[in-house]
């Protein structure tokens, strides 16, 4: 080949070249890049999905557990709430959990038989404010003497183990709100709904009913934001002082 048959020495030939060497180069980083990305997609998607499989299985273990454990300790309750005043043991509410969806939401009831119907004239007297979401009042006047113990101690709160097995809510989470609150919600409000709902949850070990709901917001969405196995089980160790306690529960 003589200098003048050389490709560099054709413009025309020169710009295929070139373009050939580019293709080359380019499909070859691509392909590179795409496997990159593919592995990362999938190693990805396998630790949360093993996080949110771990934490399920974590949730029907230890659910099951203290409902087995703890069923001595039902059985007063509903006894003591019986004979109260002759009311049904359990108090049934539709809540909201992950992405809308309702589902009836059990607890030992601590109120009077008709204390919905009496919420409407109470509701001034909220202290969490009047116009607030959230309604909560230190000294209910529906809530029965046994009610005030159940309560005190978040006893009342224990039937809800039967929603963790079921999957309706998980051991930690946001607390699951009332279709009336939803209701109210904002945009911004609602990405409280895209987790199942929990049990206990980072402001209720923080100061539970005395937290307005703004700041209730802000705690679940920093939840939402950072949650991690390591998080959940931190809280669920601080629920333990929180609960003896009683700071915040009315």
């Amino acid at each position: 080949m003589t200098p003048s048959d050389h490709p560099w020495t054709d413009p025309s030939a020169r710009i295929d070249l070139m373009e050939e060497l580019y293709q080359r180069f380019a499909h070859g980083n691509s392909l590179q890049t795409n496997a990159r990305l593919y592995w990362k997609k999938y190693a990805w998607l396998l630790v949360v999905r093993g996080t949110t499989w771990v934490k399920r299985v974590l949730d029907i273990t230890v659910a099951v557990a203290a409902g087995l454990l703890l069923l001595p300790l039902f059985a007063v309750v509903a006894i003591a709430v019986k004979l109260t005043d002759r009311g049904p043991v359990l108090f049934w509410q539709t809540r909201v959990g992950k992405w809308g969806k309702e589902f009836p939401f059990p607890k030992f009831r601590s109120m009077l038989p008709n204390a919905e119907s009496l919420k409407t004239d109470l509701m001034p007297q909220s202290d969490h404010g009047g116009q607030s979401i959230t309604f909560k009042m230190k000294r209910d006047p529906r809530v029965t003497w046994i009610g005030r113990i159940i309560r005190k101690l978040s006893i009342d709160e224990l039937p809800q183990l039967w929603c963790v097995i079921k999957g309706d809510m998980s051991l930690v989470g946001p607390r699951p709100p009332t279709v009336g609150e939803v209701a109210q919600y904002t945009l911004a409000d609602r990405r409280r709904l895209d987790v199942i709902p929990g049990l206990t949850c980072i402001w209720q070990v923080s100061g539970r009913g005395d937290i307005p709901f703004q700041q209730q917001l802000e705690l679940d969405l920093n939840y939402i934001q950072s949650r991690s196995l390591r998080l959940d089980l931190i809280i669920l160790i601080k629920t333990i002082p929180a609960v003896l306690l009683g700071r915040g529960a009315y």
